[in-house]
């Protein structure tokens, strides 16, 4: 029968982008998530689809699967002001935030005097995702 929507699935788990493993279950507890749920990104879940425990498979997700293409739309310009320790911001410091009920996570491309320049994208928009993954368990 093989993974199911339903199924409760335990995978370990290797994550390679531009050919650097970024994230990966060894050396320690391995991903357990419901197939189907929305718990781990769709491009995967499709391409786990129908293994059984034991099955070992390298599986690539495109950014439309993924994470999706990198939005010129999501880079805003920021008055310092708007951050309590502005003096503290550099490139590549992640800052969290909130509109409204929308939280959001971002990453600081440029510190200008008056102004910030933050990049909202998810970090693996645009990325090709290249997985190594071995099924642990299938129940359900």
């Amino acid at each position: 029968m093989g993974i199911q929507n339903g199924s409760k699935v335990t995978i370990n788990y290797s994550l390679k982008v531009d050919g650097e493993v970024i994230d990966t279950s060894k050396g320690g507890d391995p991903l357990t998530y419901e197939q189907g749920s929305g718990q781990i990104i769709p491009g995967l879940e499709t391409k786990l689809m129908g293994l059984n425990a034991g099955d070992k498979k390298n599986v690539t997700v495109e950014p439309a699967d993924a994470y999706g293409d990198r939005d010129p739309e999501a880079i805003k310009q920021v008055p310092r002001a708007a951050f309590q320790d502005a003096s503290a911001l550099k490139v590549g410091s992640v800052v969290k935030g909130a509109v409204g009920e929308h939280e959001f996570q971002a990453i600081v491309t440029e510190v200008g005097n008056e102004d910030v320049v933050l990049d909202m994208n998810h970090p693996l928009a645009g990325k090709t995702l290249e997985f190594e993954i071995e099924v642990v368990a299938v129940e359900g």
